[in-house]
């Protein structure tokens, strides 16, 4: 997956608990260790924009982009 989440490596930088974060942003704890983990296919700007305020961050801090091993060359090729 091209898109990594960073958001365990801000918790622990800011020392935030998942439940804290969770009950500020209006999901679920399940809800956010999935996107913890990386195994969502998006995410709304709303709640980015929540967990950013939260956690006193901007959104690449949260989000990596990471070149697929397949993906070589140029986007135009």
């Amino acid at each position: 997956m091209p898109i990594k989440v960073n958001l365990a490596v801000m918790l622990a930088r800011r020392n935030v608990k998942s439940k804290e974060l969770a009950e500020y942003i209006g999901i679920t704890e399940a809800n956010l260790s999935l996107l913890r983990q990386s195994k969502v296919k998006g995410i709304r700007f709303d709640t980015l924009e929540a967990i950013c305020r939260y956690l006193d961050c901007q959104p690449g801090d949260l989000l990596e982009y990471e070149r697929d091993s397949e993906a070589t060359g140029s986007p135009n090729e």
